[in-house]
């Protein structure tokens, strides 16, 4: 039993210490696959060490001591690199002298903020970012990120290795940008941690409707960027919007692992800590709003999902001011998956008609290869009382899906709907 609870510590310490870990090393090594190889050492050596020696009294430090050391040592041996070990100054001579984390924090945060924009290159693809940040700024192994896109390990390993490649062919600099090139960064660290919670709440591909861990993963660093950029109202509606979708997570699946619509969900079953953290990132973003600050789609986003977590049951939803927040979204964030969701919105707040109105301006192609705009019409037909052709809009996006799950619910669906129609 003490061996798993030190396991679960060590588990938990580099969770929550590989960012700064590895930020902090990179700053001083200025080469990231460096820090990242030192900061995996000092993981090795408190897998070996701690279980006999115990968690010590202050884990962070305990990693960042180890680590400098390993550092100090690979300078001292490559003779080509001694100027590097000058630079190390009195790390070198008096390492054991390290102060905590805690004493360095303002310091050690700026070097996570500098290693989250530096997996956000623009040299990068997103899905590179992804994979990137979830390595570095994550802490996560590469078959855990792998498990997560739903791709095999050699393949998660040949994006990052590859990533790193494109860094240093670059010239990328871990350094903070500032001006546009700042607000620019920031706009693409978002989007890569939205794109992390979205694979995470609804799967595009496999067996699973969700996968939770890679959703909270997403969560955790969706607080760490509030916690390095407090001054960011997008950051915090960021926050938000995930905090409060990710409240739904115990009761978006049955029993049997089977979905469960929003309309059909057991609200007892959402996480209410979640919900009351999401509540309060929402109102910091508020704040800073009011200052002047600007806000954007993550802000409206939450403010959506505000609504519903609200909303006592599903009857009590009041879709009409949903419906005028997607209509504000749609000018904020234009683009087919919003006037989609802004279709849902209209069909509840006006009428089926009304919401398939919307769905019908969607430019011709657009989502072309998704099940969403499929799925959402037959919702809408559906509720129209179309019950014919709303099976035929089910059975086309069960095609689409690559989900099994989601490919059940659809022609769970469309059945339905052909029984009603016979």
């Amino acid at each position: 039993m003490a061996d798993v609870t030190t396991a679960d510590a060590i588990t938990a310490t580099w969770r929550l210490e590989s960012a700064r870990l590895v930020g902090a090393l990179a700053r001083m090594t200025r080469d990231v696959e460096l820090a990242e190889d030192l900061a995996q050492d000092a993981l090795v050596a408190a897998l070996e060490s701690w279980p006999t020696s115990g968690v010590p009294g202050n884990p962070g430090a305990w990693l960042m001591t180890t680590a400098k050391r390993r550092a100090v040592d690979t300078f001292r041996r490559a003779a080509t690199l001694r100027r590097k070990t000058e630079e190390l100054g009195h790390a070198a001579e008096e390492v054991s002298a390290m102060p905590d984390l805690d004493s360095q924090v303002d310091h050690i945060e700026d070097d996570v903020l500098r290693l989250v924009f530096l997996c956000c290159h623009p040299a990068l693809t997103p899905e590179s970012r992804a994979a990137l940040t979830l390595r570095l700024v994550g802490g996560l192994t590469t078959p855990e990120i792998a498990r997560g896109f739903l791709v095999p390990d050699a393949t998660m390993g040949q994006r990052i290795s590859r990533a790193k490649r494109t860094l240093v062919d670059a010239g990328a600099q871990l350094e903070l940008p500032t001006g546009e090139e700042r607000t620019q960064r920031l706009d693409d660290v978002m989007a890569v941690v939205y794109l992390v919670f979205t694979e995470g709440y609804v799967a595009t591909a496999g067996d699973d409707w969700s996968r939770p861990d890679l959703a909270m993963e997403a969560i955790r660093l969706a607080r760490l960027l509030a916690d390095v950029a407090p001054d960011e109202p997008e950051v915090h509606g960021l926050q938000a919007l995930l905090e409060l979708q990710a409240s739904r997570l115990p009761a978006r699946t049955d029993a049997d692992g089977e979905p469960v619509l929003l309309d059909d969900q057991d609200r007892s079953r959402w996480d209410a800590l979640l919900i009351r953290r999401g509540l309060a990132a929402l109102t910091r973003a508020e704040e800073l709003a009011r200052r002047g600050l600007p806000v954007g789609r993550y802000y409206l986003q939450a403010a959506i999902a505000a609504e519903h977590a609200r909303s006592a049951s599903a009857a009590a939803t009041d879709w009409t001011r949903i419906a005028r927040w997607y209509d504000v979204l749609a000018t904020a964030a234009p683009g087919p998956v919003v006037e989609v969701n802004r279709a849902v919105a209209h069909g509840r707040a006006g009428g089926p008609e009304a919401g398939l109105a919307v769905l019908d301006a969607i430019e011709p192609g657009a989502l072309r290869d998704s099940p969403l705009v499929p799925s959402v019409r037959g919702d809408l037909l559906e509720r129209a009382g179309r019950h014919e052709a709303a099976a035929d809009q089910f059975r086309t996006a069960a095609a689409r899906s690559r989900n099994a799950s989601e490919v059940r619910l659809l022609e769970r669906r469309a059945a339905d709907n052909l029984r009603r129609d016979g």
